[in-house]
C-alpha cells in the first residue's frame, strides 16, 4: 500500500478516536447532570464514573513525576481554582494531561511525517514542535474554562440576589439565606451554588462572617462576586438594612447587563463587514459575474480568430 493509503488510514483512525472519547464524555456528563455535587473546595477527590476515574489516575500518575506540580506556590494552583479544579491532585493531573498531550501530538506528527517522506531523520523537527503544541494547548483549554466559568457565574448573581432578597426579607438570617440561595441554583447554576454552599460552611465555621466574604471575593476572579461581598461585609458594618441594598443592587445588576447586552447587539454588524466581504460577497461576484465573464471571452475568442 501507498504512503497516502497508510496517511488516510491514520488520520481516520485519529479521528474515529477523538469523536470517541468526546462522545463517551458527553454521555457521562448527561447521565451524572442530575447528581448532586459537594463544592470543589469541600470535598478531597472528585467523585467519577470507572471510566473517567482511570484516566484521571493514569493522568496523576504521570503529573507526580514531574518536580513542579508537587511545589506549593505553583501557579497553576491559582489558575486551576479559577476554573472550579480545587483538589489537591488537580496540579499534578494537569501536568500529567500536558505531558499526555506533548507525547500524543508528537508521536502523531511522527507518524504522518514518516509516512508522507519515509525517511526517519525528518520526523525530528515536527516531531518537536507537536511536543511544544501539545504541551502548551492545555494552557489555552485551561484559559477558556475559567472565562466560561466566570460567565456562568456571573449570570446567575442576578438570581441568587433575587432569592436573597425574599429571603431576608420574609426575617430569614444571612447564613439561612444563604444556604437557601445554594439549594434554590443547584439545577441551574451549578457553579454558583457551590460557590454559595462553601459560603454557607464557612459563614457557619469562620468565627467573623466579613473573612468568610472576603474568602468568597478572593477565590473567584469575577468582579460581580467581589462587588457582592464588598457590599455584604459594609451592610454587616454599618448596621445597614439587607433587603433595599440588595434589591437596589440587582436592578443595577440588571439594567448594567442589559446595557452590555445592547451595546454586544450593535457591535454584531461592524464585525460582520469581514466575513460578508471576504466570504460572501466573492460568492456573489462569482455568480452573477461568472457567466458574463466566459460570454466576453468566448465572444473576444471568436473575434480573434
Amino acid at each position: 500500500m501507498s504512503a497516502e493509503i497508510w496517511a488516510g488510514l491514520a488520520f481516520f483512525v485519529l479521528v474515529m478516536a477523538a469523536v470517541t472519547v468526546a462522545g463517551y464524555v458527553y454521555l457521562l456528563r448527561a447521565a451524572n447532570r442530575g447528581a448532586t455535587q459537594l463544592p470543589a473546595g469541600l470535598s478531597p477527590e472528585p467523585s467519577l464514573p470507572p471510566g473517567r476515574a482511570a484516566f484521571m489516575d493514569m493522568f496523576r500518575s504521570l503529573g507526580e513525576n514531574i518536580p513542579a506540580a508537587k511545589a506549593e506556590k505553583n501557579p497553576y494552583r491559582a489558575r486551576l481554582a479559577l476554573a472550579g479544579y480545587r483538589w489537591p491532585s488537580a496540579v499534578p493531573v494537569f501536568y500529567g494531561i500536558k505531558c499526555a498531550s506533548a507525547m500524543f501530538l508528537a508521536g502523531a506528527l511522527d507518524v504522518f511525517t514518516l509516512l508522507y517522506q519515509g525517511d526517519l531523520s525528518s520526523t525530528l523537527v515536527p516531531m518537536i514542535c507537536g511536543a511544544g503544541v501539545g504541551y502548551m494547548l492545555p494552557d489555552r483549554v485551561l484559559s477558556s474554562r475559567v472565562k466560561a466559568r466566570g460567565r456562568r457565574l456571573r449570570s446567575g448573581i442576578p438570581a441568587a440576589l433575587d432569592l436573597m432578597t425574599m429571603g431576608i426579607e420574609a426575617g430569614q438570617s444571612l447564613d439561612q439565606s444563604v444556604a437557601d440561595v445554594s439549594r434554590g441554583l443547584r439545577s441551574t447554576h451549578a457553579d454558583l451554588s457551590a460557590e454559595f454552599a462553601q459560603l454557607y460552611f464557612e459563614l457557619r465555621a469562620s468565627s467573623s462572617r466579613a473573612s468568610a466574604l472576603r474568602s468568597l471575593a478572593t477565590r473567584n476572579n469575577e468582579p460581580e462576586l467581589r462587588k457582592l461581598a464588598n457590599l455584604l461585609i459594609d451592610s454587616d458594618r454599618f448596621g445597614t438594612s439587607l433587603g433595599p441594598a440588595l434589591r437596589s443592587h440587582v436592578k443595577y445588576l440588571r439594567m448594567r447587563f442589559r446595557q452590555q447586552a445592547q451595546e454586544a447587539a450593535r457591535k454584531v454588524g461592524v464585525k460582520l463587514i469581514f466575513p460578508v466581504f471576504f466570504l460572501i460577497f466573492p460568492s456573489v461576484l462569482l455568480v452573477t459575474l461568472g457567466p458574463a465573464c466566459i460570454m466576453m471571452y468566448q465572444q473576444l475568442n471568436n473575434l480573434l480568430k
